[in-house]
Parts: structure tokens; C-alpha cells; sequence
């Protein structure tokens, strides 16, 4: 038995580096497959509320334990009350209260394409909306840096003073 927690073992197993590539891209193919399955049965009704332990839905979805544990590490910033994935083993008990909107925007944020553009959305959001909130996400991260003041430029505090002789020094 290991020490480690499972989300422990599952980032080690999906983001290790000593990995040989090849296989790290078979492990993360097999994922993106039963991850947009997974995905594509919760958003067909998305106001049902999915309960069950870990291994119980790994079941379900017909995941291995692993995977499954990966998908709860996902999705989890997209609950409406997250999962305490970080000590969860096979008999924890999780619940999948999917907040769309926050689940649209990680998935645009990730750039999840294959996520974010299937076809169960359309059911869910209009296409004005799903723009909507991708727009909203991609300026999200936008820094707007304001413009620099030169040190003769008048003072923004409204001193009537040069910059460098009032709040400049």
C-alpha cells in the first residue's frame, strides 16, 4: 500500500516528467477519450446532482480508479461545492454539482476545445451566451497595464504639481 494519496499518485503518473514520452501521450489519449465521455453524460442533464464514492463512479463512467481521480481533479474547481480531493481515497464520497457557467469558463481557460465545443452545450447555452462567456474568460486573464507617468507630467493626484515634485519622491 502507498503512502501517497491518490490525487498524490495520479499528478505523479500524469505530469511526471521521467515519463517516457510516448507513453505519457498513449496515458493522456486514453484520458481526453473517457474524460469528453464522462463529460458529454453530465452535460446531457447538468442540473442532476451525480453522488457516489470514488470507485462508484469510476464504475459508472467506466474509468479506472486513476482516471477517474484525474476527472474529480478537473472538474473540481467547477463544483458549486468542491470535493476534498486532496485526501480522498476509493471510499470517499463525492458529488458532482456542476456549476456550468464556471465549467464553460475552466474549460475555455484550459483550452479544452474538445470540451467546451460539444455538442450537449448547445442545450444548455445559446451560441450568443457561449461567446459570451468565452469572451469573458479570455479577457479574464487580460492585464491592462495603466500609462506611465513621466516625471514632468502634471501629478495624477491633482496637486497642479510636476509628478517629480509631488508624489514622485
Amino acid at each position: 500500500m502507498s503512502d501517497q494519496t491518490l490525487l498524490e499518485q495520479w499528478r505523479i503518473m500524469g505530469y511526471s516528467t521521467n515519463e517516457n514520452k510516448t507513453k505519457q501521450k498513449k496515458l493522456w489519449d486514453e484520458y481526453y477519450k473517457l474524460e469528453k465521455a464522462v463529460y458529454k453524460q453530465l452535460l446531457a442533464d447538468p442540473s442532476l446532482v451525480v453522488t457516489g464514492t470514488v470507485a462508484e463512479l469510476a464504475e459508472k463512467y467506466g474509468m479506472d480508479i486513476k482516471f477517474m481521480v484525474g476527472f474529480l481533479d478537473g472538474i473540481n474547481d467547477s463544483l458549486k461545492e468542491p470535493n476534498p480531493i486532496e485526501t480522498m481515497d476509493e471510499n470517499t464520497t463525492v458529488t458532482l454539482d456542476i456549476d456550468t457557467e464556471k465549467l464553460y469558463k475552466n474549460m475555455v481557460a484550459c483550452k479544452a476545445d474538445w470540451l467546451y465545443n460539444l455538442p450537449e452545450w448547445e442545450a444548455i447555452y445559446s451560441e450568443e451566451k457561449r461567446k459570451e462567456l468565452y469572451t469573458a474568460q479570455k479577457t479574464s486573464g487580460t492585464i491592462v497595464k495603466p500609462p506611465k507617468i513621466g516625471r514632468n507630467d502634471p501629478c495624477p493626484c491633482g496637486s497642479g504639481k510636476k509628478y517629480k515634485q509631488c508624489c514622485g519622491r
